[in-house]
């Protein structure tokens, strides 16, 4: 690999020698590349980014929520499906959206379900109806919360004299979905199955990035930058969440779940989609 690695550094020199520094037309000579012929391949951590939405009920970890009897059977019975399904993937690792700091009291209600499982858990809302009964069935004795707590305005665009320009803000914000066609359904009538698949589509993951971050970027006053500052607070939110997860000590054999609300699936997505150690695998393996 070293030797691959000096032919290249060399061959990229003597072309640079060849460049005639007083000639244009030699500063326009494409500089031919040696790509490395290597046979190594890099094995990743392989990760299921699992996008839901937040429960509301005993507790949520989110201020978007979505209400749900946890005492309705049909509703319990469809969230053990999922859980079932999920646990196909047979995870090592299962992260969830609460704090970092509160894993001794996630412990806790983990070890407290894997006592009683027969009784449903409020615990977080998705966490308790749906991570741990995944913990459960893949025989894990913890999961981690790797959540971190920010706020940030991504109402800014409103509360502003917006001069950057307020007609592509305000018509997205009218209705957001009219610029998403291909996700604009009626959610009322989709079954929790049905949900989840929808929130796990790229095209629906791109539209959370957008509407609760990127559009704030069409948001600010004259000479200032209060829609980009604002997400620029959700960006950093979403990376410390990612540096908690690059906490968990891991191997190369681990295989780790994590569950979050969508915006930050999709985050996360992004981040993992190019890193050097984890890849992701298609979440409608899974569904």
């Amino acid at each position: 690999m070293k030797t691959h690695i000096l032919l290249l550094l060399i061959l990229l020199f003597l072309g640079c020698k060849e460049i005639d520094s007083n000639s244009s037309e030699s500063l326009r000579t494409e500089i031919p590349i040696t790509l490395i012929d290597s046979t190594d391949v890099v094995e990743k951590v392989q990760v299921l980014n699992f996008a839901t939405f937040h429960i509301h009920m005993g507790a949520t970890s989110d201020a978007t929520s979505v209400d749900f009897d946890e005492n309705d059977k049909k509703n319990q019975n469809d969230a053990k499906k999922i859980a079932q399904l999920i646990s196909e993937f047979k995870p090592t690792i299962i992260c969830v959206e609460v704090p970092w700091g509160k894993n001794e009291e996630l412990d806790q209600e983990y070890k407290a379900y894997l006592t009683n499982p027969s009784k449903v858990s409020t615990y977080y809302g998705e966490v308790g109806m749906v991570a741990f009964e995944v913990g459960r069935l893949s025989n894990l004795e913890s999961i981690y919360g790797i959540d971190h707590k920010m706020g940030y305005n991504y109402n800014i665009g409103q509360e502003i004299e917006n001069t950057i320009d307020s007609t592509t803000y305000n018509n997205y914000y009218k209705n957001p979905f009219a610029f998403h066609s291909e996700i604009n359904v009626n959610h009322d009538e989709l079954s929790l199955l049905e949900k989840l698949k929808l929130y796990n589509n790229p095209k629906f993951l791109d539209f959370l990035i957008n509407v609760n971050a990127d559009m704030l970027a069409f948001a600010g006053s004259e000479n200032g930058f209060e829609g980009a500052d604002e997400a620029a607070k959700y960006y950093q939110r979403n990376l410390r969440i990612y540096s908690n997860l690059n906490r968990i000590p891991m191997t190369i054999k681990d295989r780790v779940f994590i569950l979050s609300g969508g915006s930050h699936t999709a985050f996360l997505g992004e981040f993992m989609g190019r890193s050097p150690k984890y890849e992701l695998v298609d979440v409608m393996d899974y569904l």
